[in-house]
């Protein structure tokens, strides 16, 4: 028998039972209502009445609020959050996707199939100390929530859940600070592969981001009659052009390696469009080769972004205006670019012997003018 409430109403199914022939009444009690012209019906999941008409109030009141209801918001699981948030990163092109799929990959591994609604704002401060248990650090663990609560926001905007949990970030305190001295770059080149070499030397001049703008790179990025390697538009993190002059070593490097892309082509019979390649294929994750070529160098835990740092250091040391700096480098703002000019113990060195030069001058220039008017009038 139908009970009416409201918009909707509460009810036991009647069904025919096959092997009697004669209609019989379900112990569970259903609920229907309609929003904005839709009809829903779902089961209570329980015989007592007062469990459904709740239900059903819930739906109505979260209706009223404009917050997505329906059967699909109580089922929606984390692994449906995931396969959102993937596609989204997917239909719009993201050159981070690997790095979402990392940040998921942790994440499955504490929510497992849970429900969304049972990743609760307390359950995902269970998550934060169990990856610091694991020596996470908070920008790696900050990065996993901002993938949790981009998935948490698609799934509200596909009303696939009714609610979404205070995502709140850790403080991180852990910028870090390293950059290659030219003995230290030196001996990790002596340990690198040979497809991987002028990429590194190309990373430490021009302090680019390896991964998306320079082995994606391909040989008409380089403009050797203009003295120019080029990014075009809409390529790079922060979608603007970017051109970086040949200075004789990049030059050097960059027609040695289109003078053995062109060999190898010859010899092949294959045509290579990148710039850098393992023998005419595109470079994709080269973390094994980096690490056991660090640990044979005796520079273990570097990471290659410490060449972004390290160009801007040196742009910095050479006296290079800011303004071109981080044009050359690809910094928009110049609190960012601070951030990477990082004052090393040598310039601090350099910036103490100009100030001792300072204050000798200025000395020098006092005691002069004391002499002088100690002088009497007529010897001046």
């Amino acid at each position: 028998m139908k009970q009416t409430r409201g918009l909707g109403f509460v009810y036991q199914p009647v069904y025919l039972d096959k092997r009697t022939g004669k209609r019989k009444t379900a112990a569970t009690w259903w609920v229907q209502y309609s929003v904005r012209g839709k009809r829903y019906r779902e089961s209570s999941g329980s015989a007592n009445r007062n469990t459904a008409i709740k239900l059903l109030k819930d739906r109505l009141g979260a209706a009223a609020q404009g917050k997505p209801v329906g059967p699909n918001v109580d089922r929606t699981r984390f692994e449906d959050l995931a396969r959102m948030l993937v596609e989204d990163y997917r239909a719009n092109g993201r050159r981070s996707l690997e790095r979402i799929e990392g940040a998921l990959k942790h994440l499955r591994e504490f929510f497992g199939d849970d429900f969304a609604l049972d990743i609760t704002t307390d359950r995902i401060t269970s998550y934060i100390r169990w990856r610091q248990d694991e020596d996470a650090a908070a920008a790696t663990i900050n990065r996993e929530l901002a993938a949790l609560r981009r998935a948490f926001r698609l799934a509200a905007r596909a009303g696939k859940v009714a609610l979404r949990p205070e995502i709140f970030m850790l403080r991180e305190n852990n910028r870090r600070k390293g950059f290659f001295e030219p003995d230290q770059y030196a001996a990790l080149l002596q340990h690198l592969p040979d497809y991987l070499k002028p990429v590194i030397q190309t990373a430490y001049i021009t302090g680019w981001r390896i991964q998306s703008e320079i082995l994606t790179r391909q040989k008409h990025h380089v403009d050797l009659d203009a003295d120019w390697l080029r990014l075009e538009p809409g390529e790079g993190k922060s979608g603007e052009g970017r051109n970086f002059p040949l200075i004789p070593g990049l030059r050097e490097v960059l027609e040695r390696q289109i003078e053995q892309t062109r060999a190898l082509e010859r010899e092949t019979g294959q045509i290579i469009p990148w710039l850098f390649h393992k023998n005419g294929k595109v470079i994709g994750s080269f973390r094994k080769a980096w690490s056991t070529a660090c640990k044979r160098a005796g520079l273990a835990g570097r990471i290659p972004h410490d060449f972004r740092r390290t160009a801007v250091r040196n742009l910095e040391r050479a006296g290079v205006p800011r303004s071109a700096a981080m044009a050359m480098v690809g910094h928009r703002t110049e609190s960012i670019y601070r951030r990477y000019a990082i004052a090393d113990e040598g310039m601090l060195k350099e910036g103490a012997l100009k100030l001792a030069a300072l204050h000798l001058a200025e000395e020098k220039r006092v005691l002069t003018a004391v002499k002088e008017n100690a002088r009497p009038i007529h010897q001046r």
